[in-house]
């Protein structure tokens, strides 16, 4: 495939980790999901990125991904970016699914390692490397290892700089000084995103240009504002939002955040608890110690 020297993307700002809607049976509701995009779009949020985690990625059919990802490029309609989580289990099959959101007109990948699997640095970079090299797309490199087991230290984001279309990466180690470790190992290579809710103020300080969200999904308003301001440099007004936000964001690093980010939907009209088995929708004192939180956030909303 024909390289090219370099790739530049203008991938700031918020972009909300969109929930795959579903019914109660499990099945997608895909004219909610369809709602729940345009009214983000509405919000003001800056891209989207579509079957991530909070998309429930791993939990659906190939054929309900290339129709999720299909129902977002349409109504989006190139008015803010469209990126698709990556999050196959094989080289192989990661390669096929980015040839397919090519095909049907995404404008960027978040690449994850190979799921199941526990990649080395070597193994993991050769994965990266190769989707990349069948593919058009920029592509966000996704750094979780709390979830996925795999962490790429900022020198080995090193070795994929001459990787034209590697532009950027989702931070998620939950350590804010990996933002300077990567500038320091880096440059300014790679658009730098943070991946973790309850981090967005400390590494927005630190450098990094956009926010990939879960709670965006429940607090749309809310988190543009908190974005808009943090990039006006405007702190002690972010300041107020953000502690306010708090409560709920340290929801997004919890291994049930779909479950929490759904209830914050269901219990703020913006959509649908339910999820895919094996996930299934809280009961008990969990769920409402969880409801009590958000309903806190909900009635000390911030005035705008």
């Amino acid at each position: 495939m024909e390289r090219f020297p370099e790739m530049q993307v203008n991938w700031t700002g918020v972009f909300p980790a969109v929930a795959t809607q579903m019914n109660e049976d499990g099945s997608i509701d895909y004219k909610m999901t369809g709602e729940q995009i345009e009214a983000l779009i509405d919000a003001g949020v800056d891209g989207l990125v579509m079957l991530g985690s909070v998309g429930e990625n791993t939990a659906l059919d190939l054929e309900e991904k290339i129709a999720v990802l299909k129902l977002a490029v349409e109504i989006t309609n190139k008015r803010i970016p469209v990126l698709s989580g990556v999050a196959e289990t094989t080289t192989r099959g990661a390669i096929a699914y980015a040839k397919k959101c090519e095909e049907l007109g995404a404008d960027g990948l978040m690449l994850l390692p190979g799921m199941i699997y526990t990649a080395d640095p070597r193994e993991n970079i050769a994965h990266f490397r190769a989707v990349a090299n069948e593919t058009r797309l920029p592509i966000m490199i996704y750094n979780n290892p709390g979830a996925y087991r795999v962490d790429i230290k900022p020198e080995e984001f090193n070795q994929l700089a001459d990787v034209p279309n590697l532009v950027a990466i989702k931070e998620s180690s939950g350590d804010p000084r990996r933002v300077t470790d990567i500038y320091n190992a880096c440059g300014d290579r790679f658009v730098l995103f943070c991946g973790m809710d309850d981090l967005v103020m400390e590494t927005q300080v630190l450098g990094v240009v956009g926010w990939i969200s879960g709670f965006t999904d429940a607090f749309p308003a809310e988190s543009v504002a908190l974005w808009k301001l943090l990039s006006e440099g405007k702190y002690a007004e972010a300041l107020k939002i953000y502690r306010w936000f708090t409560p709920v964001l340290h929801m997004d690093v919890h291994a049930k955040l779909v479950q929490y980010i759904k209830l914050a939907q269901a219990m703020t009209g913006v959509g649908k608890e339910y999820v895919r088995a094996p996930r299934l929708s809280l009961v008990g004192k969990e769920r409402e110690q969880i409801s009590a939180i958000i309903q806190k956030t909900i009635d000390t909303r911030p005035s705008l």
